[in-house]
């Protein structure tokens, strides 16, 4: 699908769409001006763009050209460029901010003088966006451009969902096929002495061992290792070893015809990976980026992720936390039953359809028994469900040194090296059981994709938490309605699809299925529920208590539709007060986390930081129990704050914010930092939930709430301004 609609948008002189992609605007534009233009009588007075050397802004002066036209300026790029970075970026990061000290003033020529008169562009946000459409000219080879002031002074709110929608998801688009595999297969958290481009390949596709034998044969040079993965890929001991040789793990492929050979080939199906160093197929980043990909009518591209999805639990019996070998043991949120459902409605008249829906429909049946609800992740006692992966020793996706002051006491115990000690401990040639506690829950924590919280720190393992158990809930639920709706209350399993203990050619039914629901919801309120606090709790299946950690994961029932409508109003009437903040939900209450120091810091998943799934799930959780205004304004909160880092500091958009920090709320201070914020010049990815988030927000939000949020206008403004004329 093409990444730039068909609709025209509004037509400029040159008959080029002023806000068209940047292949578009600087590529086939501006072969139409190169023929016609003398560049040679551009000019540029030491008086107006002058180096400042004296520390002081430079002042303004009038010289702006005043036109009744859409006005244009003939910009040189290289020069422009360089003179805007020297007075503006005056931190040196090759971004322009609030931050910068530079006199915040650039002037320009015009098209219509031939850039004899100039027009001054002001302001952070205007010289951002210039410094950004300088940078992709200069990527597309552009020396000399016409630039249309309405990329400079775009309304932000339309700028960034442009940018999302006809670049960023393109910028996070991947495959992994035969094009690509030497640079994707390499990874930058292999440690090993000799780390080169590897992947494992299932038994179960033979056919994707072939075609990638065949190109390692073709490309010596890519040193490419290709192996078979064993069938039992998820013991233990095996993924243990297979970190002395981490690869990618296959997902699936299609077949095509070579435009070159002629011949039928196979080609890797496209996914969005979640940004920053996170490059692989990710398990719930991908059904959070789904909601806002489908919005922009990136259909196919959420369509083949659950191919992905159920070609991962199909051959490794889970959708993986990552399709990397070190994650074989490990899986995340489960959400593929309502991200199925949400693609199957738009493509429910197309050839296959049906198909599609029954191959997501018994991969997340296989999912459900053989993962959620067998050992060790079922709590026999409860019967809810808690996040327990297998694994040995120490997660080795970290950097070397992530554990370091865990492990260093145990190392000095055994008279060995650190390096020395990891080796023994994660062969069991010395036993720790106090380090298997640590490292259990650990791995529980990353599977839970809050990684980390000290809601869950040491602790993870033993806990029925809200959120798995909420999104279980919605797993049967939907697969029951499935069944009973689409295959006529009976669903054949295949033996590629049966989990474990089951016989291949047995039937489900929707009575089945809504009866796990009922009993679900009944071990959730007795479990879960707590009615005092007027909340969600996890529950402590080791000592058998609620946590009482207060975290936005209560209002995941509500989008799961778990809780009763008196539930979900007492959920709005106590629990929203604790968890709303000036840009949105925070993750938890600053109570719940406790106080923080040198020797117990933040964690990312605490408060004050605030998370787009914890947003988008709220969001459409209200909305679903009636609660719209709630659910705009805390949409509102969230796309404000987005929206004012994004003008303020040069395009960005990153993981996870500070939703506490009016300002500068993408300065996140926690032991992962924080991803999307390291680029220059332009940023040309955002982030995957965000950039969701931010589409999907912009969904709940009305015409005035829209036009709000484009002039940075605070939530609580707004909210006086409307009430003073009536409008709430």
């Amino acid at each position: 699908m093409s990444s730039q609609s068909l609709k025209p948008r509004r037509s400029s002189t040159i008959d080029v769409d002023p806000l068209s992609a940047a292949h578009v605007y600087y590529g086939e534009s501006h072969k139409k001006h190169a023929k016609n233009r003398t560049y040679s009588a551009i000019v540029e007075p030491r008086t107006r763009n002058a180096p400042l050397s004296d520390g002081h802004p430079g002042r303004r002066i009038s010289h702006d050209e005043v036109s009744l036209q859409p006005r244009k300026f003939l910009i040189q790029v290289d020069k422009t460029l360089e003179t805007l970075l020297a007075r503006e970026d005056t931190d040196s990061n090759c971004q322009i901010t609030i931050e910068d000290q530079g006199p915040k003033v650039l002037s320009v020529g015009t098209l219509a003088s031939n850039a004899h008169n100039k027009f001054d562009v002001r302001g952070t946000y205007m010289l951002s966006n210039l410094l950004q459409e300088l940078t992709l000219a200069k990527d597309f080879g552009r020396k000399t451009i016409v630039l249309d002031e309405a990329r400079l002074n775009e309304n932000p709110v339309n700028r960034l969902s442009r940018l999302i929608t006809f670049s960023f998801w393109d910028g996070l688009t991947r495959r992994i096929d035969g094009s690509n595999i030497e640079k994707v297969g390499r990874d930058p958290k292999d440690w090993t002495a000799d780390p080169r481009p590897r992947i494992y390949v299932p038994r179960g596709a033979p056919e994707q061992y072939e075609y990638y034998t065949r190109i390692a044969r073709e490309h010596p040079e890519m040193r490419l290792d290709v192996q078979w993965l064993a069938e039992d890929c998820d013991n233990e001991e095996y993924v243990r070893d297979l970190n002395d040789a981490p690869g990618l793990l296959a997902i699936a492929m299609d077949k095509h015809i070579d435009p070159v050979t002629g011949k039928e080939d196979l080609v890797g199906l496209p996914f969005v990976v979640p940004g920053g160093r996170f490059n692989e197929l990710y398990g719930w980043d991908s059904y959070m980026e789904s909601l806002g990909l489908l919005i922009n009518d990136r259909v196919d591209l959420v369509k083949s992720m659950v191919t992905h999805f159920c070609f991962c639990i199909k051959h490794y019996g889970k959708i993986l936390n990552a399709n990397r070998t070190y994650y074989l043991c490990r899986s995340q949120p489960p959400f593929l039953t309502d991200m199925a459902l949400r693609v199957y409605d738009r493509i429910k008249h197309e050839p296959g359809a049906q198909d599609f829906l029954r191959e997501a429909t018994l991969a997340a049946i296989k999912e459900y028994h053989s993962v959620w609800m067998s050992h060790p992740r079922l709590d026999p006692v409860t019967g809810l469900s808690r996040y327990r992966p297998g694994g040995l020793g120490v997660p080795p996706e970290t950097e070397a040194s992530h554990f370091e002051h865990i492990l260093m006491p145990y190392a000095k115990k055994h008279g060995m090296t650190f390096e020395e000690f990891v080796h023994a401990y994660n062969h069991q040639k010395v036993k720790e059981p106090e380090l298997d506690e640590y490292f259990l829950h650990d791995r529980a924590v990353r599977e839970s994709g809050h990684d980390t919280s000290y809601r869950l720190e040491k602790v993870a393992a033993d806990l029925a938490t809200v959120d798995i158990n909420a999104l279980l809930y919605k797993y049967e639920v939907d697969i029951g309605r499935i069944i009973r709706a689409h295959f006529g209350d009976k669903l054949e399993i295949p033996a590629g699809y049966c989990a474990k203990g089951f016989e291949p050619g047995y039937v489900e039914t929707s009575a089945s299925w809504e009866r796990r629901a009922r009993k679900r919801r009944a071990a959730v309120d007795k479990y879960l529920w707590n009615e005092e606090e007027g909340m969600y709790f996890d529950y402590n299946t080791a000592k058998q208590e609620q946590t009482g950690y207060e975290s936005a994961t209560t209002f995941w029932p509500l989008w799961s539709g778990l809780a009763t409508p008196r539930q979900a109003a007492v959920l709005v009437s106590s629990a929203l007060p604790k968890l709303e903040a000036f840009g949105g939900l925070v993750s938890g209450t600053e109570k719940s986390r406790g106080p923080i120091g040198i020797d117990r810091p933040n964690r990312q998943w605490d408060y004050p930081f605030g998370w787009a799934p914890q947003q988008i799930l709220a969001w459409v959780g209200l909305q679903r129990y009636g609660y719209e205004h709630d659910a705009q304004r805390l949409a509102y909160r969230w796309c404000y704050m987005v929206t004012k880092a994004f003008v303020d500091f040069n395009g960005v958009v990153v993981e996870k914010y500070d939703v506490t920090r009016p300002i500068d709320p993408h300065k996140v201070e926690a032991e992962y930092g924080n991803q999307g914020s390291d680029f220059k010049g332009v940023p040309r990815e955002g982030f995957g939930w965000v950039n969701a988030s931010y589409i999907y927000g912009l969904q709940l939000l009305s015409a005035h709430m829209r036009r709000a949020l484009g002039t940075l206008t605070t939530y609580d403004t707004f909210l006086k301004a409307t009430e003073a004329l009536g409008f709430y």
